[in-house]
């Protein structure tokens, strides 16, 4: 959420970066800072009621003990004709900052300066492309095809248990994702991430905390006896462990990473571009989240930016990374970069991770502050990347490592899984 101080004294800068995500901010922008000004108004409003009510009751006390009552007694309906009205205020001081916190939280973080302006996916940048497309025999086949005749993933026994979009592995499917897991956990830790075990459902308070909520609300499944959340990302439990905390400066960074299941409605997703496991409903992902000094937050972007490729490098997949333009940008991040790996038998770039920087914005929800050397409080900055989402990983080794042998293991890969090739 944006600062209303940020806001009052940026509010050309505000508009017009608002405009990279094709938002005409300007009406709005307009009310936030009207419905500041009333607010602050009535709170000034109410503090000197409030105070004239004390003074009053003060002196109405002194009198007593003077026995000067008939006067106290009219200076007693006095108080009670201040106490009405500071009710009265303090209701409208509640209405009008609950106003304002909702118009608040509909407007989506401000892009960087260096995120371009644009529609969609299309007009993102390809910064950076790295590995060799794979030339692939003449009988190659699209992962659920492959996972089919290995019996690896069974898409149709996951639809039977609980619909498209939830599917079973099988065999060397289900050790090959576990390895994955491993490995991507144990780059992670050896970065110095310290590895969490996060709950699979958060309260509201979360949700609205890391931004999926109110945004989100119809993306993510929602338990409503219990008015619980299934995650649609590790980001969301591990960011909020830093919810209403101060942290010392010396204890910044704050690096954590953590293996979970993720749930996502995708409401609206159909067609040949989100088959097998292009898009689900239930997948795997491990994640980093940083919280970050504010001097440091974009140094610190590029760190976890060189440790996706790294892992790339090593899994010897062909990737690409892109810096999202205003329209493709998340509500909450202020820049973002995709890596995506190249599916050869698709023929396709298939999105594996993005990283992202918040800045103030989560921090701002979460009331995650940390206290500078002068001893005052000011907002970390908080970042979150995909370090990785297994599925289409996973969809882009069975497709680029296939042979007509079978799928061949990649070699950092196969201490983890005990095998070097599923045929």
């Amino acid at each position: 959420m944006l600062q209303v101080a940020f806001i009052r004294e940026n509010k050309e800068l505000v508009v017009e970066r608002l405009a990279k995500r094709n938002i005409n901010a300007v009406e709005m922008i307009g009310d936030v800072i009207t419905f500041d000004e009333d607010r602050r108004r009535l709170q000034a409003e109410l503090d000197t009621t409030l105070a004239e009510s004390n003074r009053l009751s003060k002196e109405i006390g002194n009198l007593y003990k003077s026995g000067a009552v008939e006067e106290a007694n009219a200076l007693k309906e006095k108080t009670s004709l201040l106490k009405d009205s500071s009710k009265e205020l303090a209701e409208l001081l509640n209405s009008k900052t609950e106003a304002l916190t909702e118009l608040l939280y509909k407007i989506p973080n401000i892009p960087n300066e260096i995120v371009p302006r644009g529609n969609s996916e299309l007009d993102n940048e390809e910064i950076f492309a790295a590995g060799d497309v794979p030339k692939l025999h003449s009988k190659a086949l699209p992962h659920w095809e492959l996972a089919k005749k290995y019996d690896i993933i069974d898409f149709e026994l996951g639809n039977k248990i609980t619909g498209a979009g939830f599917p079973v592995y099988k065999g060397k499917g289900a050790r090959l994702q576990r390895a994955l897991i491993a490995y991507f956990l144990d780059k992670n830790t050896a970065a110095g991430y310290t590895e969490y075990q996060l709950p699979l459902l958060v309260n509201e308070a979360s949700g609205i905390g890391t931004g999926q909520l109110p945004d989100k609300e119809g993306q993510m499944y929602h338990v409503t006896e219990d008015n619980l959340y299934l995650i649609p990302t590790a980001e969301v439990p591990g960011t909020n462990i830093f919810r209403d905390v101060v942290l010392g400066e010396s204890e910044l960074p704050v690096c954590i990473t953590g293996y979970t299941p993720c749930f996502r409605r995708e409401a609206g997703s159909y067609g040949a571009h989100v088959r097998g496991l292009n898009r689900l409903h239930q997948f795997d992902k491990v994640e980093l989240i940083r919280v970050e000094h504010p001097s440091k937050s974009y140094e610190a972007l590029d760190g976890m930016v060189d440790h996706v490729k790294d892992i790339l490098k090593e899994l010897k997949l062909p990737y690409r990374i892109l810096r999202l333009c205003g329209g493709d940008t998340s509500f909450a991040s202020a820049l973002t970069y995709d890596f995506e790996v190249f599916s050869t038998a698709q023929d396709r770039w298939l999105e594996i991770s993005s990283i992202s920087n918040f800045e103030t914005f989560q921090a701002n929800r979460l009331k995650l502050r940390y206290k500078n050397k002068d001893g005052k409080n000011e907002l970390a900055h908080t970042l979150n990347g995909s370090s990785l989402a297994l599925p289409r990983v996973l969809a882009g080794i069975l497709e680029n490592y296939q042979t007509e042998a079978g799928i061949v293991i990649p070699d950092v890969l196969q201490s983890y899984t005990g095998f070097s090739i599923i045929d």
